[in-house]
């Protein structure tokens, strides 16, 4: 039921090593229109990660403080960068990475908690096999109607509840599900709801289910 990263992920990856020199570092990002490139010892593990905002501290500090050892605490790092004339002194390190199995739900999740906006995606081995970005992951949301309602009829109402669902009717327009008809326990519809909401490519879920029997806690009836 769920879309790994290395279903979604862009497998083309442009990635430099740590001696990589700056021009070379920026005529890679203006030539294939990327915004950052993994940095990658001899091994292919990544070891950090250069973006614009790392080249462009050279420009950024080029003038101010000229001739002055102190820097400001919040500057220092910057300041660092704008010195830096290979990949391993500009990079950002450590760096955030992902498996290629791991579901998108939780890549996505991992971009949110640390504010980026691409992960470099890693093999069993931990070496660089491709990049997750957040463009890549709408790609979840791209499937037809049809393909939807489908796997939310066969994969959740049949293979999945161990419970009888046969009254119960499935509605897909625009990616929103409607589930209508009636099950035997309300505890029955939560549930089936909560795993229609699970499945890649639903937007909302809309309930119309009723059942025969409330079977749920007293405090949890409204």
């Amino acid at each position: 039921m769920h879309v790994t990263v290395k279903d979604v992920m862009t497998w083309r990856v442009i990635s430099v090593g740590e001696d990589t020199c700056f021009k070379n570092i920026t005529e890679l990002l203006i030539t294939h229109a990327i915004s950052a490139v993994p940095v990658v010892d001899g091994d292919g593990h990544v070891i950090g990660i250069v973006s614009e905002a790392d080249l462009l501290h050279k420009e950024e500090f080029r003038e101010q403080f000229h001739g002055e050892n102190y820097r400001p605490p919040g500057q220092r790092r910057g300041a660092d960068k704008a010195r830096g004339e290979v990949a391993r002194e500009l990079m950002t390190a450590p760096v955030v990475t992902v498996s290629m199995d791991a579901p998108v739900v939780a890549a996505s999740r991992l971009m949110e908690h640390h504010g980026v906006k691409r992960l470099p995606v890693v093999d069993g081995r931990g070496r660089l096999v491709g990049v997750l970005s957040r463009h890549d992951v709408l790609k979840v949301f791209v499937r037809s109607d049809r393909d939807i309602e489908r796997e939310i009829r066969v994969d959740v109402l049949t293979r999945s509840l161990w419970m009888d669902t046969s009254r119960v009717h499935v509605a897909v327009q625009d990616g929103v599900v409607t589930l209508s008809g009636r099950m035997t326990l309300r505890r029955d519809t939560q549930i089936a709801l909560w795993m229609t909401r699970q499945v890649n490519g639903v937007v909302d879920v809309i309930d119309e289910l009723t059942w025969d029997r409330d079977n749920t806690p007293t405090g949890e009836r409204c």
